[in-house]
């Protein structure tokens, strides 16, 4: 091929522009700071340099078939199975190219889910053609783990060859086992039921996949991304061995395997985990002696992101999501719609979570380019450590005995504990930015409508013969958004919200910027800001505050302003009956003076949010 589109470069008049030439622009901005404070770091601790080079030797990592569309997967999750029925056939008919089953009880459930029963699946399924080509997956727990049989008797009775279907079982008692903290037996005699299972199913003709090397539940708890694949490495591995036990070989088992695996709001390191994820399994399919083959990576978009609050900004974060799974090489792709968190989604929530998905593929062919990442200096990089990274872990794991030994000794769930506690902190300092949430909340947002359903109430399971401590799910604004809660019932019952005087000082142009930081900071928590006009007179201040009946207040103004007027002003809110006085900025060498005057506490961006807004409440008591 030649190389003459290598002289066409755009502004070609111009010299080349080096990374040494960067380099010195850079450090005059810096102003002597050091260059590390361009330097980002990911939860693994890896390096996200501020700019790449282009990995010039770089080669597309094989995915799905070159210019291939993912499947759009839609979730079929109403307790009632009639309705999930209509739903089902609605998204078939405008778009949805498969249909996640979600059953009650299952890791992706999230607390609603179809009844675990032959009947639902029955009802469900009335209608729709299942080897017209369309997807199937089945989300099971515990109590539905006879599903995949069910199916089976559902197909004899339609009279359609199982060969005709193509269906992905969602057979993981490992993830399953990981989310609930325990375990009906040992290893040994789950992964012989299992093994039995697949191998019953594939005795009838069906093609498989059948088990899902599911990383959820790591991506769920607060865990890393080199966390998730290394549990989904280890997986995988797990079910090798236990269909290997139960008499299929190699080459068959790694054909009934599958995984899957969130993606998030955080565009590149999700490209790069599931481009990681192909090239670790090629390596363990080596390590097999097996000739590589294209993994199918399944994608949901990540619970943990979704917020309950200004709930519309999940759609962004699911179009980001979905954008990154796709050109990260996801063969399928199901986004959560954006209203989940709040309750079962209506028609509208379901139509935009599958349109998402239409218009990234429809209109902007993001399935045209086979790993539009290849080549990427910063993806590649990304990429490469990931890899090292998990690797490394999931070699722990396996040295620990495997997946379900680890889980056993909570060695998994150890170390998700330490990122998430260091995820708690970022959000609690409003580091790791929710919008709408941790910030640019709105007040007085309309709540979107869910449905009104009932989820399925299950028989209690049998308590596990092997327990361990569970990879509990969690929503990273949940902190934010019970502060919310609290302030929607104080509104509820005395008919206004908890308040916040913005004592502002000076001119428009000395207050506006802390006022606006203020305004946004204690209404993440719920409490109201009162804006004010600039005083310069404390004793004016005092009266208004007076006037405006709230119990906390907050000087808002520029440093040069608080030399001057800060002690004064808190002097005199502080006789006008203030509770607790808030400044803010950052002290400085003021600090001594103005804690004199009866300022309680300084806000500024990075400081603990979380709680100052908790203790505001005590304050207000």
């Amino acid at each position: 091929m030649s190389n003459e589109t290598d002289d066409l470069r755009l502004a070609a008049e111009f010299p080349p522009a080096t990374r040494d030439d960067w380099r010195k622009l850079a450090d005059s901005v810096l102003k002597g700071a050091p260059f590390e404070k361009l330097v980002g770091k990911t939860y693994d601790g890896l390096r996200i340099e501020p700019i790449y080079e282009r990995a010039r030797h770089a080669t597309a990592i094989p995915a799905r078939a070159a210019g291939s569309p993912w499947q759009i997967m839609q979730r079929v999750d109403h307790p009632d199975a009639a309705a999930a029925n209509a739903q089902a056939l609605h998204d078939l008919e405008n778009g949805a190219t498969g249909l996640t089953l979600i059953f009650a009880g299952a890791n992706g459930a999230r607390g609603y889910g179809l009844p675990p029963t032959r009947e639902a699946l029955t009802r469900a399924l009335d209608g729709i053609y299942l080897d017209a080509g369309i997807a199937v997956e089945l989300e099971i727990g515990l109590q539905s783990r006879d599903m995949g049989q069910h199916f089976a008797d559902l197909l004899v009775a339609r009279k359609i060859k199982p060969a005709a279907v193509n269906i992905r079982f969602g057979l993981d008692p490992i993830g399953g086992n990981a989310v609930r903290g325990g375990s009906p037996g040992s290893w040994e005699s789950t992964a012989k039921v299992f093994g039995d299972k697949i191998v019953r199913l594939s005795k009838l003709g069906f093609r498989g996949p059948f088990a899902a090397a599911d990383g959820r539940a790591i991506h769920d708890a607060g865990g890393s991304e080199a966390q998730e694949l290394a549990f989904v490495l280890a997986s995988g591995v797990a079910y090798l061995r236990a269909l290997e036990a139960a008499g299929i070989t190699l080459e068959d088992a790694r054909r009934m395997i599958y995984a899957r695996m969130s993606a998030d709001a955080d565009q590149f390191l999700t490209m790069a985990k599931f481009r990681a994820l192909r090239l670790l399994w090629a390596r363990v399919e080596q390590s097999c002696g097996l000739t590589p083959q294209p993994l199918f990576v399944a994608a949901d978009t990540a619970w943990r992101m979704l917020t309950q609050r200004d709930a519309d900004v999940n759609m962004l974060r699911a179009t980001i999501a979905a954008f990154s799974a796709g050109l990260g090489g996801a063969n399928s792709i199901t986004v959560l719609p954006h209203t989940l968190a709040l309750g079962l989604p209506d028609t509208f929530a379901r139509r935009v979570a599958r349109n998402t998905q239409l218009v990234l593929l429809e209109e902007s062919n993001l399935d045209k380019v086979a790993d539009p990442a290849a080549g990427s200096g910063g993806i590649e990089m990304l990429t490469k450590q990931l890899c090292e990274a998990a690797w490394t872990q999931f070699q722990e794991i396996e040295k620990a005995g495997g997946a379900f030994a680890a889980l056993e000794k909570n060695i998994i769930q150890t170390k998700v504990a330490t990122v998430r506690a260091a995820r708690d902190v970022n959000i609690a300092r409003r580091k790791d930015v929710l919008t709408g949430a941790s910030e640019f909340p709105n007040l007085h947002e309309k709540i979107p409508a869910v449905l009104d359903a009932r989820p399925v109430v299950l028989p209690p399971a049998d308590a596990p013969a092997v327990t361990f401590d569970p990879l509990a799910p969690i929503r990273l604004a949940a902190p934010f958004e019970a502060l919310r809660d609290i302030s929607d019932e104080i509104l509820k019952s005395s008919g206004s919200r908890p308040k916040v005087f913005l004592a502002s000082l000076g001119t428009a142009a000395d207050f506006t910027a802390r006022a606006t930081f203020a305004k946004s900071f204690f209404e993440t928590g719920g409490i109201e800001a009162l804006d004010t006009a600039g005083f310069s007179d404390p004793a004016a201040l005092a009266a208004a505050f007076k006037t405006s009946g709230t119990a906390l207040v907050c000087l808002c103004s520029s440093d040069k302003v608080y030399a001057t007027h800060a002690v004064a002003a808190a002097e005199a809110l502080h006789a006008a009956g203030a509770k607790h006085i808030y400044l803010a900025g950052r002290p400085g060498e003021l600090e001594a003076a103005l804690r004199a005057a009866g300022v309680g506490d300084f806000v500024f961006a990075g400081g603990d949010a979380l709680s100052t807004l908790k203790a505001a409440y005590q304050f207000m008591r």
